[in-house]
């Protein structure tokens, strides 16, 4: 079988990507070009083991509060900026929000709704989602820390969004840099190596493929491994 063109438009790349790659061989490749903190925690999960992920990230910063008064605006400012931000997605791209604590939802139903509206392909909340059953019902891709109803409205305000942001772990995620997910994480792929990784990703998803058979035909992994340089 011989590798696929890479698509030149991202619609058509990252249904390649969720057709032919996983995350695990995505981050194996990363390593091997220098980018070894590219995984985001793993208490990020699909909230359903058979989501995929793969889009453009919409970087979204979140804050505790107390209260929905915003002191130098001198007015109350439910959640924030949170529905500018929910606003501005683009087709393919992924709201990413981190930044608060794990005492409230950062995602639900409401916001899976108008984001499919906007073409937008998925969610990614460094905290809990809500509404799981209305969530799973559309379809949308949600990665979380698990479901948690409590609301964000008196607890917590989106602050500014297409801003780089900073996880625990070392990762960083800016505007326009590829989100993949699926059942074994969700892993960031510089934008401007985008194109580069997935050539690498595919050439080893096929060698990979290869190994399996000369496995299966009774090859040692000792074998494989000085044969292919793949495990």
């Amino acid at each position: 079988m011989n590798l696929p063109d890479i698509p030149d438009n991202d619609h058509d790349l990252f249904a390649l990507m969720k057709k032919d790659l996983f995350t695990a061989v995505v981050g194996d490749v990363l390593d091997a070009a220098g980018h070894t903190r590219q995984f985001l925690p793993p208490e990020i999960r699909a909230i359903q083991p058979d989501m995929l992920l793969c889009g453009r990230a919409m970087p979204v910063l979140e804050a505790d509060a107390f209260t929905e008064e915003v002191a130098h605006l001198g007015t109350k400012l439910p959640f924030g900026i949170m529905f500018r931000a929910l606003d501005d997605l683009k087709t393919d791209e992924v709201y990413i929000c981190t930044g608060s604590s794990f005492d409230y939802a950062l995602w639900g139903e409401l916001m899976s709704t108008r984001a499919l509206h906007l073409g937008a392909v998925g969610a990614v909340v460094n905290g809990f989602h809500r509404d799981t059953r209305g969530i799973l019902k559309l379809g949308f891709p949600t990665f979380s820390r698990g479901s948690y109803a409590q609301d964000q409205r008196v607890r917590g305000r989106v602050i500014d969004f297409r801003c780089p942001l900073a996880f625990a772990n070392g990762v960083r995620v800016t505007p326009g840099d590829v989100l993949f997910g699926d059942m074994d994480g969700v892993v960031v792929i510089p934008r401007v190596d985008l194109r580069d990784i997935v050539q690498a990703a595919l050439e080893k998803v096929f060698g990979e493929n290869k190994v399996a058979s000369a496995i299966r035909a009774g090859m040692s992994t000792q074998e494989a491994w000085d044969t292919y340089g793949i495990m």
